[in-house]
């Protein structure tokens, strides 16, 4: 009897925990999702459409030759499990084939994009200008180039960003423009004349599709990404993110 009674408490309390639990997840997910905005992989479907699509199988994550691709932890609040990309640690870099959107199975990483060209991440911000060192005459350091090698570097394909990064030591800092992945990468982003510094300055085009990599390459982390947001809802329309 005693040991029913036992089985039936330890029942009914873990119900009732999953209950919570539930209904906790349930109060808090709209503002975890408002909260942390990801930056999703090349392809990605709007995010509720992706949200509900993607099977959290990790296959993009294990073909993405840059490493860039994380899968979300509880941390990242809504979405467990689903690919992201921090742009800071490691940005998306183009590839031609996107073979993260070919391992996909299921259309979360929409199929119709098929080349760079196709990508729509989200948009690139020179937000603190006051860190670029492009805009002043101060030369690129090695201590700036330095913060790349603590990135995952495993094959020839990231060796080789380091390789073009070291080209950039003592001279002036034109690396976010120069780096850009996308195609003719002058109309993603360009370095145009800050005379009042006399320096230069980063310029974001039309054809900015977010991809990241001036984030990460930035030796002052001056640009930052609006996930989910065009040149155009940015640029032109004023639309801003919860969270930047």
């Amino acid at each position: 009897m005693k040991t029913t009674n036992r089985r039936e408490f330890i029942q009914y309390s873990t119900l009732g925990i999953l209950g919570l639990l539930t209904a906790g997840g349930a109060v808090l997910s709209p503002y975890l999702k408002a909260d942390n905005l990801l930056l999703r992989p090349p392809g990605a479907v709007n995010e509720n459409d992706f949200l509900a699509l993607c099977i959290k199988c990790g296959q993009c994550e294990q073909v993405c030759p840059y490493h860039s691709i994380e899968l979300a932890d509880i941390t990242q609040g809504l979405g467990v499990g689903t690919p992201f990309i921090e742009p800071l640690k490691r940005a998306c870099y183009l590839c031609t084939a996107l073979p993260c959107v070919l391992a996909c199975p299921t259309s979360a990483l929409n199929h119709l994009a098929e080349k760079p060209e196709d990508v729509k991440m989200g948009v690139a911000v020179f937000k603190y200008s006051n860190k670029c060192i492009g805009i002043s005459t101060e030369k690129v350091s090695r201590k700036n180039i330095n913060k790349i090698y603590e990135h995952p570097h495993k094959n020839n394909l990231e060796n080789k960003v380091l390789e073009k990064l070291e080209n950039y030591e003592d001279k002036q800092c034109t690396i976010c423009a120069d780096m850009c992945p996308f195609p003719n990468s002058i109309l993603a982003i360009e370095m145009i004349d800050d005379s009042a510094n006399n320096g230069k300055r980063p310029k974001i085009n039309s054809s900015c599709v977010g991809c990241g990599v001036c984030a990460e390459l930035c030796p002052s982390s001056a640009i930052v990404i609006e996930p989910r947001l065009s040149y155009e809802d940015y640029y032109v329309n004023g639309k801003r993110n919860n969270k930047l």
